[in-house]
């Protein structure tokens, strides 16, 4: 009896630490797993958002002012009582007849321009019809001189050297001592520039009537030797 008591206690031990195993397995592998970390763990806290309108006035500019465009520098040089030495160059080297009033041949033509000085302004005739009518530019100073004359040289591009300007579609009218006046376009200066450009309507040559440069070429086309040329007030 004595023998079979012991080894009931001894089978009741082992199986309380059986017992007690299985349950600490158990509930370390409860533990760790993703369950009882969705039990137990804390919730991570989230950071609340906290905003507001706010009514931000619109920001104001102040432009600073760009300074003025700077033109080109027009040449207006002041004539002087001695009229300078005009010197004509062609440019293509072609001889073009140049006449004095003596030697200018007599004209059976019907062309006619008239150059009217009050009102700077050239009107162009063929026969009874007015063909062409332009603004145009005489000599400062009364520097144009009136009367009737004639077509008595023409020049493709005339070199001016006093002033050193090309004067284009140069048509000579007449002499004034070691000067010819005449009928150009606007004079290009040896910088490309054109000299008095957007002052047509006012006196500014030196003596010559001066036109724009897409009249000039019309003009110069149109013109003959000997072509009536009258200047008046």
């Amino acid at each position: 009896m004595k023998s079979s008591s012991g080894r009931f206690r001894a089978a009741s031990c082992l199986f309380l630490v059986l017992l007690i195993a299985a349950t600490g397995f158990g509930l370390l592998s409860f533990m760790t797993s993703p369950a009882s970390a969705a039990i137990f763990s804390s919730p991570t806290p989230t950071q609340e958002n906290l905003w507001a309108y706010v009514d931000l006035p619109k920001p104001t500019y102040t432009a600073t002012p760009l300074p003025p465009p700077t033109d080109i520098p027009t040449l207006t040089p002041v004539p002087t009582e001695t009229p300078a030495q005009l010197v004509m160059e062609l440019v293509d080297n072609t001889p073009v007849p140049t006449y004095s009033p003596e030697q200018a041949p007599s004209y059976g033509g019907s062309k006619y321009i008239l150059v009217d000085i009050s009102e700077q302004h050239m009107y162009v005739y063929e026969g009874d019809a007015l063909i062409y009518s332009w603004v145009a530019s005489t000599g400062m100073n009364n520097a144009t001189r009136v009367g009737t004359f004639a077509v008595q040289s023409k020049i493709p591009n005339a070199w001016g050297s006093t002033w050193s300007i090309w004067m284009p579609n140069w048509l000579g009218i007449y002499w004034a001592g070691g000067l010819e006046n005449g009928i150009h376009a606007l004079p290009i200066l040896p910088n490309g520039a054109t000299l008095w450009a957007g002052l047509l309507g006012r006196p500014i040559s030196y003596g010559c009537v001066v036109l724009g440069t897409y009249e000039s070429q019309l003009l110069y086309d149109w013109a003959e030797i000997g072509t009536p040329v009258e200047i008046q007030w």
